[in-house]
């Protein structure tokens, strides 16, 4: 009896304890939140200060731009397929550059991804600087690569397929090591034992469990290189960005044109997508399907 006296005591201390804990977690997630609504207040007040309070007034202005626009692809509505057909081509570009660079990105993202997975590692000792070098490359943005490049290359599509690749490589490399880390030990312990180089390891042994993995996040990784390259069209990296800043310059009376690259971009995007999560759902179900029958 006075050991269920005892254990009921017990239960209801702890019962205390957890809620006490509940509350004061709560509260730490209150203040937390009023830190940062007042850090985001006050910078929000800095940043409209400096602007010359430029933001308030010019609030009721936010619709001018997409009202033009739209009201032009109205009015010329018949020369839009015409439209579509002149900027096909530049939008070919920039699939291509997102496509060449999303290749090179995910082979050279795969390598560094092997080298830094520490119990798939050659050499141990490299792991940690490698890993602050996909840190760097995933830091960086890409339109500032593309500025670098641009003033040592020129414009054109090469830049923005090195900076949009660069970038890559930093994404993928840190996502691919994830994915190793999940990968069984025992084909690689096998292969090992028989005299297998790494390079047969990584290929044999790690890379065929992972592969419906990483060919999920790359084709993910082309969706957002597609976005990337159109964007660094703006600081003249070619392709239907720099067709897009040309026609929604203030004043050149390009605004249908530029509704025509919007419609071909959103296209673009959501067929991508499509597909991509198309491939995606089909490598992922039928990799779980495999391991279900193995």
């Amino acid at each position: 009896m006075a050991d269920g006296t005892v254990s009921s005591r017990n239960d209801i201390k702890l019962g205390d304890a957890y809620l006490a804990q509940i509350k004061t977690k709560r509260l730490m997630n209150f203040i937390v939140l009023v830190i940062f609504l007042a850090l985001l207040g006050s910078g929000f007040y800095a940043a409209d200060s400096r602007n010359a309070g430029g933001f308030w007034d010019g609030l009721s202005n936010i619709f001018d731009f997409p009202a033009a626009i739209f009201s032009e692809a109205i009015e010329r509505a018949p020369l839009m397929p015409g439209y579509l057909a002149n900027y096909f081509p530049s939008l070919i570009e920039t699939v291509n550059i997102a496509a060449a660079a999303t290749l090179l990105g995910a082979l050279l993202g795969l390598l560094m991804s092997l080298l830094v997975t520490r119990r798939l590692a050659p050499v141990l000792w490299l792991v940690g600087p490698l890993r602050r070098v996909l840190d760097i490359l995933r830091a960086i943005p890409e339109i500032v690569i593309a500025l670098v490049l641009i003033f040592m290359l020129g414009g054109g599509p090469v830049p923005a397929m090195i900076a949009i690749a660069l970038h890559t490589i930093g994404a993928l490399g840190k996502l691919f090591s994830e994915v190793n880390e999940n990968a069984s030990p025992k084909p690689v312990e096998g292969l090992s034992s028989v005299g297998a180089s790494w390079a047969q390891r990584m290929w044999l042994g790690v890379i065929p469990q992972v592969a419906p993995n990483y060919l999920s996040y790359a084709l993910l990784r082309f969706e957002i290189n597609i976005r990337a390259s159109a964007i660094l069209g703006f600081v003249g990296a070619g392709g239907i960005g720099y067709d897009l800043r040309n026609t929604m310059s203030w004043g050149v009376g390009k605004y249908d044109e530029a509704a025509a690259i919007f419609i071909l971009l959103f296209l673009t995007i959501v067929v991508v997508d499509q597909l991509s999560s198309l491939l995606r759902n089909r490598l992922t179900h039928g990799a779980a399907n495999t391991q279900v029958i193995a």
